[in-house]
């Protein structure tokens, strides 16, 4: 069974991405739609049994809202410095790479989740 997980992605413009991953294939989309179908077109007659799993922005108990707003905030100052040619001041910079890896972490532990559920 090919597993596939459709995460959206927030662009610098404010708007969403979504990319589809299964394995080390993927594909981007302007929705999630979009981006299943153009991963689809480069799966193989021997993955015809799939698995979609979409991930939502929406706070849980592995990354709560204020780590994502605060996640938000430190990511557009990223992006305003870094077109400016500059970085952030370090205590900043470790704050990212912290919530960085925090979600990173709560990804894992969703997955996790998840399979609990479906071996269930």
């Amino acid at each position: 069974m090919t597993k596939v997980a459709i995460l959206p992605i927030p662009t610098d413009r404010g708007a969403l991405s979504y990319h589809a991953i299964a394995g080390t294939r993927y594909a981007l989309g302007k929705t999630a739609g979009e981006a299943l179908d153009a991963l689809t077109a480069q799966l193989s007659e021997d993955d015809t049994s799939t698995l979609v799993i979409m991930q939502s922005l929406r706070p849980d108990p592995f990354f709560t809202s204020a780590q994502q707003e605060r996640l938000v905030v430190l990511m557009a100052r990223w992006r305003t410095v870094r077109d400016r040619g500059d970085t952030l001041p370090i205590d900043e910079q470790i704050e990212l790479e912290t919530l960085v890896e925090a979600e990173l972490r709560a990804s894992s532990a969703r997955t996790a989740a998840l399979t609990d559920k479906l071996a269930r």
